[in-house]
């Protein structure tokens, strides 16, 4: 009902709407109206109220909320059920936990706060309160469990690909799931599976992107989108966006069209054509980063002219 009552405000935001013509549309008394709106406003909604003309929606909170969310939402697999938390211990694992309850592919589970957010090999990710995107994707590609990591690459390059778009700001990615600016992280991407030996059941994409924090609140290594210059990004527009463009992006890949999604990468990436270290299973290896093959796995020419392929690792920019 909230959602329905915001649409409505939203759909007359030049003018004020009695709440008799909002009560007949909605076929509730004016009493139930009241108390909904009166929730809205505990929520960060503001609103106006004239005598003789109605209410207008004055403004809306800074929250991601799923009525915000789904309004103009464009996709039709991303977002198809929105679970939000305002703090959460982590969303993957709160992903991962309805999706063994059979939950459908395109639930997103959001939250304004996290305290065990993850990160690759058991890092934790920080996640300041109102500060950033955290939230997870339920997916279920038929795929075999070895082209998992085709995912990760697809998710960076659809974030990099929405932060250009909402902040103009260059946003580079260095294999596998880091987005960068001006060589400083501002996103990562975890994976997580349920797969058997031949076929996956379903993977959770967690996503966690640094929005409007400020220095301290950031580890060391990190940035934010404020920091780098975007002073005015909604971090509204900026999901909506990227849970549009991580669906076309998605829809290539069960298409069998990974390839364009490469040649994406390859655009974005800050480390082609540069000598990097790889540290992989206790190994490090150096040498120039050539591209990513079809099957997402890192090509590194060593110093003596062979080819390695790296399927998974941590990669160091040599200067």
């Amino acid at each position: 009902m909230d959602e329905k009552i915001l649409n409505i405000f939203r759909k007359n935001s030049d003018k004020y709407i009695s709440g008799e013509e909002i009560s007949k549309l909605l076929e509730i008394s004016r009493a139930a109206l009241w108390k909904h709106i009166e929730k809205l406003r505990e929520k960060g909604y503001e609103f106006e109220a004239v005598p003789h003309l109605g209410y207008r929606l004055v403004s809306a909170p800074d929250r991601l909320f799923p009525e915000e969310i789904k309004y103009n939402l464009n996709t039709k697999i991303m977002g198809k059920k929105i679970i939000y938390y305002d703090v959460i211990d982590s969303t993957n694992t709160k992903c991962y936990e309805l999706a063994e309850k059979g939950y459908p592919e395109g639930t997103i589970v959001i939250a304004e706060a996290q305290t065990k957010g993850k990160g690759r090999l058991s890092r934790q990710w920080i996640s300041p309160r109102h500060k950033g995107l955290y939230f997870s994707v339920l997916l279920k590609p038929d795929m075999a469990p070895n082209d998992v990591a085709k995912l990760t690459l697809l998710a960076a390059v659809s974030v990099a690909s929405a932060v250009r778009e909402i902040t103009n700001l260059k946003a580079l990615i260095k294999w596998p799931n880091d987005v960068l600016l001006n060589n400083k992280k501002i996103c990562g991407i975890l994976t997580e599976m349920n797969a058997e030996a031949d076929r996956i059941n379903f993977i959770v994409l967690g996503i966690g992107i640094n929005v409007t924090a400020k220095g301290p609140m950031l580890p060391r290594g990190a940035t934010s989108l404020f920091e780098e210059g975007a002073k005015e990004v909604s971090r509204l527009l900026l999901l909506k966006k990227l849970l549009f463009t991580l669906e076309q992006d998605y829809l290539l890949f069960k298409k069998h069209k990974f390839e364009k999604i490469v040649q994406q990468w390859q655009d974005f990436s800050a480390i082609l054509g540069n000598r990097v270290r790889i540290i992989s299973h206790n190994e490090k290896l150096e040498g120039i980063a050539m591209g990513i093959d079809p099957d997402g796995a890192l090509i590194l020419r060593l110093d003596n002219g062979f080819q390695n392929k790296i399927l998974s690792g941590d990669v160091e920019l040599l200067r």
